[in-house]
């Protein structure tokens, strides 16, 4: 009798940090429709995740009053929900948040997030400043929620692409919510003439741009992600501590 051999090594899948676009679009259709998340609910966990990153990146007993004061820009699609609810909870770590959200979506679910913000007296901004000086000076850091992998900012219209070369020119600290608006989700390309985050948060797994990253702190925020789901796509990522939902990398 003759026993099987068991699988070679050298074929297993191997382990990376990084995923394509096309990967992250799977891991994420495999969220919605084999493990049932819910669009709300996958939003919601990444946008309280990149708030909680935040808090990690800029303690609020370490900042001065004027420090507290976080601008969020949202473009209208998935990453400007994102960042919604990101504002809602930055809110509830009492942190004070104004939104600048040009073009809002239509969509219900982006309505319902944006009721959510006003009903809680979160400040919306009719225009940005293009006077660069007037937002280093009103705002204590940025939140770069504009665009998502595989959004051009030419897809988004004038407003956005305004918004995003006044925040390549500010002083203050910057956070871009999984990849830095602008950038090329596969290459990193405009990494050296677009924006240049000080904070990078990976929703759910970090994508290959997330290499050319040269920031102060770069965050995951994936530990809703299943341990079959980690495993089939071989991530290899840091280990959450206690009950955080965000790990550094």
């Amino acid at each position: 009798m003759s026993s099987a051999a068991g699988p070679d090594p050298s074929e297993a899948p191997e382990e990376r940090r990084f995923l394509s676009t096309a990967e992250a679009a799977a891991l994420e259709r495999e969220l919605l429709e084999d493990y049932r998340f819910g669009r709300q609910q996958l939003l919601e966990l990444c946008g309280h995740a990149s708030a909680v990153a935040v808090t990690k990146a800029f303690p609020l007993p370490a900042l001065s009053r004027k420090q507290r004061t976080v601008l969020v820009v949202c473009g209208p699609e998935q990453n400007g929900a994102v960042g919604l609810v990101c504002a809602r909870h930055l809110r509830v770590f009492e942190y004070e948040p104004t939104i600048f959200y040009p073009m809002r979506s239509l969509d219900l679910l982006h309505r319902d997030l944006t009721t959510q913000c006003e009903k809680m007296d979160i400040p919306f901004l009719s225009y940005l400043p293009t006077e660069v000086q007037l937002i280093n000076e009103a705002y204590g850091l940025v939140v770069d929620a504009v665009l998502g992998p595989g959004v051009e900012p030419g897809e988004v219209g004038g407003p956005c692409t305004r918004a995003l070369a006044t925040l390549k020119l500010l002083s203050i600290p910057l956070v871009s919510l999984d990849i830095p608006s602008g950038w090329d989700a596969e290459t990193g390309s405009d990494a050296e003439d677009g924006l240049r985050p000080d904070v990078l948060v990976s929703l759910a797994a970090p994508k290959r741009c997330a290499g050319r990253f040269s920031g102060r702190h770069h965050f995951v925020a994936g530990r809703f992600v299943p341990d079959d789901v980690r495993r089939k796509f071989a991530l290899r990522l840091p280990g959450y501590t206690g009950t955080d939902c965000v790990a550094a990398l």
